[in-house]
């Protein structure tokens, strides 16, 4: 063989090698600065733990898997832009944990144009359960599940007289239609319900409200800054109604954007007790954030782990040099997959992954309580 004919080979041989085991890039488009960054950035470092583990341990089937994160500052126009240029520019072969109901739906069309999987989103807005998208593969329950919870563990405890405030987009009206069926079930109506813009709320009619008509518990719906700030305003004012709202809240970032008006707030919760290690994701997760000298360990942590094992299945599944239709499918395929102590099933007719939901009460020590 004449030498430019080795060369020729060895170079074919080289780029062949280097394709076989190119890395598996994941895209995520996230509010890592604006009101939702303390969430995000837990929901990230929870599904770095499991992603970094997996490439220590060599990969998916011999390929690392690569999470190319970009900042849409939580907005849905910026998030859709983001989406695309993952998909078109970086080749990602999944979008994942992104954060946002609307958000969410900025990027649908996307998902159907380029057939690409979203696994695990940031949000438990029932339009993203039924009807049953193909191409979007939830790992948490509903938003409604959560709301119509809450509302119905405090009219079991005897708190008849609740306010229902909710931000003016698809995940506030989303939560809303839990909650009412919650107030159905116990045959109550709410004291009033308030509606506030996402960017720019302004809760001076809610303090009035709630002072005025012997409020004693404020459900809000919104991001941590919303809350926090609502939150304030009231304590400022002197009411002492009971704070509540839902899991995109469930993070030591809205702990400490709360800060002396934290204890007591009941927050809603869509995995186990992130403190109880008998639950075998929790310990799992634990052992990971110890080894990288992180002390404790977040719901939105659990929710960003356990997001990333559910997708390392798929990627397993889908075989050697997966691409977006083989993820999909073997995603569909998964039939009653423990990922610790959880078992994750989906099909053509559901995409849901996960229906777990709880309540946990924020401490005088500023840890979520069960």
């Amino acid at each position: 063989m004449k030498p430019t004919a080795r060369a020729l080979v060895l170079a074919c041989s080289i780029l062949a090698s280097a394709t076989a085991h190119a890395d598996i890039v994941i895209g995520q488009t996230s509010g890592f600065t604006g009101p939702a960054a303390a969430g995000v950035k837990e929901n990230t470092d929870g599904a770095k733990l499991y992603i970094d583990w997996i490439n220590e341990q060599g990969g998916v089937n011999g390929q690392r898997v690569q999470l190319v994160s970009l900042d849409d500052k939580f907005e849905p126009k910026l998030a859709a832009e983001n989406a695309e240029k993952l998909i078109t520019e970086k080749n990602a072969i999944a979008l994942f944990m992104n954060r946002g109901t609307p958000h969410t739906e900025a990027i649908k069309p996307l998902l159907e144009k380029y057939k690409v999987p979203l696994v695990a989103p940031s949000t438990g807005a029932m339009i993203l359960h039924k009807p049953v998208n193909p191409w979007i593969f939830n790992v948490r329950a509903t938003y409604q599940r959560e709301a119509e919870k809450a509302i119905t563990h405090l009219t079991s405890i005897g708190v008849t007289h609740i306010a229902l405030v909710h931000v003016d987009d698809t995940f506030g009206a989303d939560c809303a239609t839990g909650a009412q069926k919650g107030f159905d079930k116990a045959k109550i109506k709410p004291v009033f319900v308030e509606k506030f813009d996402r960017t720019k709320p302004d809760f001076a009619s809610l303090v009035q409200k709630v002072t005025t008509q012997q409020t004693q518990a404020v459900f809000i719906i919104g991001s941590a800054g919303a809350v926090s700030d609502a939150t304030r305003l009231l304590r400022t004012a002197g009411s002492k109604a009971q704070i509540v709202t839902v899991s995109n809240n469930a993070s030591g970032g809205f702990i400490k954007q709360m800060g002396e008006y934290a204890r007591g707030t009941i927050v809603s919760q869509i995995f186990p007790y992130e403190r109880s290690l008998a639950a075998p994701i929790v310990k799992e997760a634990s052992d990971l954030a110890a080894k990288k000298g992180i002390a404790d360990v977040s719901p939105a942590m659990l929710e960003g782990y356990a997001g990333a094992k559910v997708l390392v299945e798929g990627l397993k599944r889908a075989g050697a040099n997966p691409t977006r239709d083989k993820l999909r499918l073997a995603m569909e395929g998964m039939k009653k997959v423990d990922i610790g102590g959880l078992e994750v099933t989906y099909g053509p007719n559901d995409h849901t992954g996960l229906e777990y939901a709880d309540l946990s009460i924020i401490g005088p020590d500023g840890k979520f309580r069960r």
